[in-house]
């Protein structure tokens, strides 16, 4: 048998069956095996291999023993010629085990390789390539000199940043995601240390092969994809703390040169984990200081506004008055977890403000010294309702974080790359996520003959050779291809093409179940909303709703509200939307909502027309539905943006929808 290529899983299953797609495609023509070890996964990886792959040999642990342990079982049961061990969560080219294989039969000196390894950005993975951690390259490594001075020969050693990626040469170590060997290699030093749990049985493997006679080269004529750390992330593993570990086992395994060594190393350890404890509280403590700093403008712009002056109360109030309402505010913030573990919660943040100034209110009956004026608690406690929830609001929009649960309404500019059936299907689940964050711009084709057409009413606007001219003029943030049309090749030269440029390229399995990206994954299937609390119908979330009705309805009539009136009687006023916001007043008496459902939806929902009875609040201004009046929406589809608004419904929900709603308005 020419190859054994062996793959340790720990609940990556998505990953792992596009894994899988691409090593059986890089496959063909060879005489080779799979063999998958899963180390007791919980996601369903080994009902997904036995359903869709029976041609791999699955060997089941039933505990998580490690990596080096996991693969060490492979090797014992493998036949290959060559072996490769394959990180589950990477893809391979057509060609990767052609170019490897034909690079070990030209040099019989090589007892390793590794290939180029891209992020999914299209930049290098550092880890491809490597120096020994002598206890010197170590430490630059530990304390971050080498990403100080990555063009340096002297600091910029571990990872060799100074050398060109697109040459091949002889390394000290590559990458454990992509470990290319020989049969009699393995026969003559064995399989990895299992000393190592995870990180460190690469350096490892590659420092005894070399001690053994042969030579380890990284190749760089083929390249993966690696999707870094996935295994890590849905683990509890401490994967910092193993890294340094490993890294101290492997010194002193190897390199062990005496007490100033050691003395250098656990120096240099502990520098880092310093470094880590002060990063860890930084950031709630920096979130705090902003709040502070809005709480205290807040006040003065209350002051500002009921007297018409700054510093109007007595000199003695200052300290008082500048510290004791951000101490009340931010201790109730941080009693509810808004600085830690739910930092830019927009609903959270808004409810503390209420609850922080009502006690602010109480205790102006008990310390009359400072009971100057309650309507400047009350302004400040309306412009803290916009600042604090606003800036994290701001905040999440640029950060687009995975980690939260709903993402933000305003989509990232979008292209398709496939304009088939596949394609097809992946535009029309995407169109039936309210909240996937993807706004549909264009298609991308394999060829030019049908730029300009349209396909299911969006545009094709360009092919696989010019995709980098149609991200920078169209303004795109999001390249999705569909796998089945395009070699995963041609998907990983289009990538590292275009690693400059700021966009996120993501991947659709064959299945079209998700889309497989940097950061996360998301969920195509549409999910059933049965049985579940509709977040409108508590009587927290109407009372909040209510409340910004009236405060936004109040600063909309003082803003907004006067311009559309003087366009509306010179007839300027010809946007619907815009022609909505001339009843904010109804808004403020409480019989219309600022965001809610349009009248039609309502009567639709009396008459039994729309399955789903439930109550979906007042009618609105504006809201989902209104947001896509240009689209012809079926009356599924009216169903699931009601479905959705219903469970989801929020305080961010209805400011995000707001803005939207504002931004569509200037645009027009």
């Amino acid at each position: 048998m020419q190859l054994s290529i062996i793959i340790v899983n720990y609940n990556v299953r998505v990953f792992l069956e596009n894994a899988l797609v691409s090593v059986f495609k890089a496959l063909k023509g060879f005489n080779g095996e799979v063999i998958v070890v899963d180390n007791a996964s919980e996601d369903g990886s080994v009902e997904m291999i036995r359903q869709k792959f029976s041609d791999v040999k699955l060997i089941v642990n039933e505990k998580n023993v490690g990596f080096a342990a996991a693969n060490n079982r492979a090797l014992g049961v493998c036949r290959g010629q060559y072996v490769l061990l394959l990180n589950p969560d990477t893809i391979v080219q057509e060609d990767t085990f052609r170019v490897m294989i034909d690079f070990l039969d030209q040099h019989p000196d090589v007892g390793l390789s590794g290939c180029k390894i891209l992020n999914p950005d299209g930049t290098l993975q550092l880890a491809c390539r490597r120096s020994f951690p002598t206890p010197w390259i170590a430490f630059t490594k530990i304390v971050g000199l080498s990403n100080i001075f990555p063009r340096s020969s002297i600091f910029g050693k571990y990872n060799l940043t100074y050398l060109d990626p697109n040459k091949t040469y002889q390394v000290d170590a590559v990458s454990g995601s992509f470990m290319f060997t020989r049969r009699s290699v393995i026969d003559a030093i064995g399989g990895l240390d299992e000393q190592f749990f995870m990180y460190g049985e690469d350096i490892d493997w590659c420092y005894r092969i070399q001690q053994n006679g042969w030579k380890i080269y990284y190749v760089y004529e083929t390249q993966i994809i690696h999707f870094k750390g996935e295994s890590a992330r849905r683990s509890d593993i401490d994967e910092v703390k193993l890294f340094y570990e490993a890294m101290r086992v492997f010194v002193r395994k190897h390199l062990r040169r005496g007490v100033l060594s050691d003395i250098t190393l656990n120096v240099g350890i502990a520098i880092r984990e310093w470094i880590a404890f002060v990063g860890k509280i930084a950031r709630p403590l920096r979130t705090a200081c902003v709040d502070f700093v809005l709480i205290n403008i807040s006040l003065f712009l209350g002051e500002f506004f009921w007297f018409g002056e700054f510093f109007h109360f007595p000199a003695y109030a200052y300290p008082v008055t500048m510290t004791v309402p951000s101490i009340i505010l931010i201790g109730a913030m941080y009693s509810s977890g808004v600085y830690t573990t739910r930092r830019l919660s927009f609903t959270r943040t808004a409810g503390n403000v209420i609850v922080g100034y009502i006690i602010l209110s109480a205790l102006t009956f008990f310390f009359k010294q400072y009971g100057f004026s309650r309507m400047v608690v009350v302004i400040s406690g309306m412009i803290n309702l916009i600042f604090l929830p606003g800036w994290r609001f701001i905040a999440k929009m640029m950060l687009h974080s995975p980690e939260h649960r709903r993402r933000s309404l305003f989509g990232r500019r979008t292209i398709i790359v496939g304009v088939g059936s596949s394609g097809q299907e992946v535009l029309r689940k995407l169109r039936a996520r309210v909240d996937d964050g993807y706004d549909i711009v264009g298609f991308i084709d394999t060829n030019r003959k049908r730029v300009g057409e349209k396909v299911v009413g969006i545009e094709i606007l360009g092919s696989i050779d010019n995709i980098g001219k149609v991200v920078e003029d169209q303004k795109v943030s999001e390249v999705i291809f569909s796998t089945d049309i395009l070699s995963y090749k041609d998907i990983l030269s289009v990538i590292e093409r275009s690693k400059n440029r700021a966009v996120n390229y993501r991947l659709v399995p064959r299945s079209l179940d998700v889309i497989i990206g940097k950061t996360h994954i998301d969920e195509l299937d549409d999910i059933p909303l049965v049985s579940i609390e509709y977040n409108i119908n508590r009587p927290v979330n109407r009372v909040l709703k209510r409340l910004f009705d009236i405060i936004y309805s109040i600063g909309l009539i003082l803003t907004l509200y006067p311009i559309l009136l003087m366009m509306n009687k010179s007839e300027r006023v010809t946007h619907e939307m815009s022609k909505k916001f001339l009843l904010l007043p109804k808004v403020l008496r409480g019989e219309m909502s600022i965001v809610g459902p349009p009248e039609l939806s309502l009567r639709d929902l009396r008459n039994g027309t729309v399955a789903s009875m439930m109550y979906l609040g007042k009618p609105g201004l504006t809201g989902l539905l209104q947001l896509n009046y240009h689209d012809e929406l079926s009356p599924d589809e009216i169903e699931k943006y009601n479905l959705y608004y219903a469970k989801n419904q929020s305080m961010l929900l209805d400011f995000e929808i707001v803005i939207k709603t504002l931004l569509e308005i200037i645009k027009r």
